[in-house]
C-alpha cells in the first residue's frame, strides 16, 4: 500500500500533457494560442502568471497624458481564448530533451510542441541605484507599468532644470519607442513656453536612434528643433539616487548629470535565466532563445519554437513584428503536422515614434532595414497625423477585437 506521504509526492511530480504548450501571456502568447485554436489545434495550453494583460504601446501615451491605465488593462481571464487551458504559474526550468517545463508551483508540464514567448525581464542590477531612484519618485518610465502613472504628472509640472530620457540598449522591447515620451513632452513644453528653460538630455545606446538612415534624418532634425542634447553611444552606469545624479558612460569617458529634476530612465532588460540554463540560448548574456530567424524554430530542438522579445530573430521586436511572427509560426506548426515546407519570416518590424503630440512616423522595415510599408506606395518614414490617430485610437481596438482573437 502507498503511504500518504508517498502518494502526495507522486501527485507533485505527475506530468500534465499538451499538444502545444505556449509559455508567456503577452501579445505573442495570447494571439498565437487563439490562432492555433482557430487553425484546428485541439490541446493548447498557456502558462502565464500575471492576472492582468496590458496593451503595452498605450503606456507611452499614458506617459504623455494622452491615455489612462484603464484603457490598456484587461483581466487575463478575459483575454485567454476559449478552448485554451490557462495555467496561472511561472516557468522556472525547461528540459528540452524531455520536452517538459517545470513551474514555480511545482508542476511538470509535457508538450509535443513547445513555444517560448515569455518576453524580457527588468535587469535592475545592470544599473545600480536606478531602482532606488524609482522608489524615491524622481525616476520612472513608461516601460515599467507600475511607474507609468507617475511620468506625466512629473513631466508636465517641470518648468526648469535638467530632465533626462534614455533609450534602453538591446535586448529591449521596441527600444526606439522610448523616444515617444521625450518628443511628446518636448512638444507640450514648447506650447507651454517653457522648453527653452529646460535642459533636455537624451542618452542613446548607439550613435543614432534607430539605425535607419531615413528615420534618423527626420529624428535628428526633431532633436535640433526641440534643443535636445544628445549623448551618443552612452548608457547610465549607476545612479546616486539620494542626490539625483546620473553617471553616464560615453566614448569620451564618464559624465555626471547632477541635480536631475526627473529621469525617464528605462531599465536594462534580459531574457529569463531559465532559457540559458536550459541550453537554449546561443549567448548566455542576453539569453535569447537561439532560433532560425526565418522559420522561428530552435536551431537545436526541432519541437521548440520562439517568437517575441525573448527570441533571437535579428530584428527589432515590436507589436507589428509579432503579428507577422504569429502568422508565420502558426503556418509552420501546421506545416510540420502535414510534412509540408516551412514559411519564412522576413524580419518585418515597425517602430512607431511620435515627433509631436499629434504626428507619428511608422518606420516599417524588413530585417535588412529596407522599407516595408503596410500601405503600398507611402513613405514609412514620414510623420503623419492619420498615423498618430491609428496608433493612438485605431490600433488598440484592432488589438482587443482581432489580434488577441487570432484573426490577424
Amino acid at each position: 500500500m502507498w503511504e500518504p506521504g508517498e502518494l502526495g509526492r507522486l501527485r507533485t511530480v505527475a506530468v500534465e500533457r499538451s499538444e502545444v504548450l505556449v509559455v508567456g501571456g503577452g501579445n505573442a502568447g495570447i494571439s498565437l494560442a487563439a490562432r492555433l485554436l482557430r487553425d484546428g489545434f485541439d490541446e493548447v495550453t498557456l502558462v502565464a502568471p500575471q492576472p492582468v494583460h496590458r496593451y503595452k504601446p498605450l503606456l507611452n501615451y499614458v506617459g504623455a497624458g494622452e491615455a489612462s491605465m484603464s484603457e490598456l488593462e484587461r483581466p487575463m481571464a478575459d483575454v485567454v481564448p476559449d478552448g485554451c487551458r490557462w495555467i496561472r504559474d511561472a516557468v522556472v526550468a525547461v528540459d528540452p530533451a524531455a520536452m517538459t517545463v517545470r513551474t514555480r508551483g511545482g508542476r511538470t508540464l509535457h508538450a509535443s510542441t513547445l513555444v517560448l514567448c515569455p518576453g524580457l525581464v527588468e535587469d535592475w542590477e545592470a544599473t545600480p541605484g536606478l531602482q532606488q531612484a524609482y522608489a524615491d519618485g524622481w525616476a520612472a518610465s513608461t516601460y515599467v507599468p507600475g511607474s507609468t502613472p507617475q511620468v506625466w504628472p512629473r513631466l508636465s509640472a517641470l518648468r526648469s532644470g535638467t530632465v533626462v530620457f534614455t533609450v534602453p540598449p538591446e535586448p529591449a522591447s521596441c527600444a526606439p519607442t522610448a523616444l515617444k515620451p521625450l518628443l511628446m513632452a518636448c512638444d507640450s513644453w514648447r506650447r507651454a513656453g517653457v522648453l527653452a528653460d529646460l535642459d533636455v538630455v537624451l542618452v542613446l545606446p548607439e550613435a543614432t536612434a534607430t539605425r535607419l538612415p531615413e528615420a534618423d534624418e527626420h529624428l535628428e532634425q526633431t532633436f535640433t528643433r526641440y534643443g535636445v542634447r544628445v549623448l551618443r553611444e552612452a548608457r547610465i552606469e549607476h545612479v546616486d539616487w539620494d542626490v539625483h545624479a546620473l553617471h553616464v558612460r560615453t566614448p569620451a569617458g564618464t559624465r555626471v548629470l547632477e541635480d536631475v529634476a526627473f529621469a525617464h530612465a528605462v531599465p536594462h532588460y534580459r531574457a529569463p535565466r531559465w532559457i540559458a540554463d536550459a541550453g537554449l540560448a546561443a549567448d548566455p548574456a542576453p539569453g535569447l532563445v537561439d532560433v532560425d530567424p526565418e522559420t522561428l524554430r530552435s536551431r537545436r530542438h526541432g519541437s521548440i519554437w520562439a517568437i517575441g522579445d525573448a527570441a533571437d530573430l535579428a530584428t527589432r521586436p515590436s507589436g507589428g513584428a509579432l503579428r507577422k511572427q504569429v502568422d508565420v509560426l502558426a503556418k509552420n506548426l501546421a506545416a510540420v503536422r502535414k510534412g509540408k515546407r516551412l514559411t519564412r519570416y522576413d524580419g518585418y518590424t515597425v517602430m512607431p515614434i511620435t515627433v509631436t503630440r499629434r504626428k507619428l512616423m511608422l518606420n516599417e522595415v524588413d530585417r535588412e532595414g529596407r522599407p516595408s510599408p503596410s500601405v503600398p506606395l507611402i513613405d514609412p518614414f514620414k510623420a503623419r497625423r492619420w498615423q498618430w490617430l491609428f496608433d493612438r485610437h485605431g490600433l488598440p481596438q484592432v488589438y482587443w477585437r482581432r489580434i488577441l482573437r487570432g484573426k490577424v
